[in-house]
């Protein structure tokens, strides 16, 4: 599925991480590990296509990069930022918004499908008619994770994507993306989080960054 051969990153003449080799098979769920300042979402961005590597390959199904148009690609690899930009309006306008973009106006919005992934976090219907301005940092990455699954990706990037969720919050996350991986063929899931009991519940296999260096186990 998606893959990265070579890959590396250099800011004001150093390498923030260099011959970063990654191979993202269907059905797995991949966690990125490292120090704070080792360009784990760095890493993200790149594969998401929003930020540019310095040299290496990225493709997804053996085609590179630069040979998709952008709007495919990003239907194809959703990034999931752990401080998600909600628009003004409602919990269901910010989830039926997605759907205006250029990446995902192919596909739609499905009211039924956003509940009943609003209920693996306890939430019922009504949470539809919140206001995101009135939502908690926890909410609002319900509100973001429930989005990112909504326009059916193949490959979710999710960087830190329960960091202010409660404790309840987060094992219901964690199941939720589990079960989106599973339940189709042809999805996988990368993971960034500082917390290594985390890691250790959702990862199939880890990739450590450690300076100019990568690992996978």
């Amino acid at each position: 599925m998606l893959s990265a051969t070579g890959l590396g990153r250099c800011i004001n003449d150093a390498w923030i991480w260099r011959g970063v080799d990654v191979q993202l098979m269907a059905g797995q769920n991949l966690a990125i590990v490292g120090p704070t300042g080792a360009g784990k979402s760095l890493l993200l961005r790149c594969l998401a296509g929003l930020d540019s590597a310095d040299e290496g390959r990225i493709a997804i199904d053996d085609k590179p990069l630069d040979e998709w148009q952008m709007p495919v690609y990003r239907a194809r690899v959703v990034y999931l930022h752990q401080r998600p930009a909600l628009w003004e309006g409602t919990v269901e306008e910010n989830l039926r918004a997605v759907f205006h973009l250029a990446a995902h106006r192919s596909k739609g919005y499905d009211r039924s499908v956003a509940i009943r992934r609003l209920e693996a976090f306890d939430r019922d219907g009504s949470f539809l008619e919140k206001n995101a301005v009135d939502l908690s940092g926890g909410e609002a990455q319900i509100v973001a994770l429930t989005r990112a699954l909504s326009v059916e990706p193949s490959v979710l990037l999710l960087d830190e994507p329960s960091a202010s969720m409660d404790a309840t919050a987060t094992e219901q996350a964690e199941e939720l993306v589990a079960r989106w991986v599973a339940e189709a063929p042809g999805r996988a899931s990368m993971w960034t989080s500082h917390d290594a009991a985390q890691v250790e519940r959702v990862a199939d296999h880890t990739l450590t960054l450690d300076s100019s260096q990568a690992t996978i186990s």
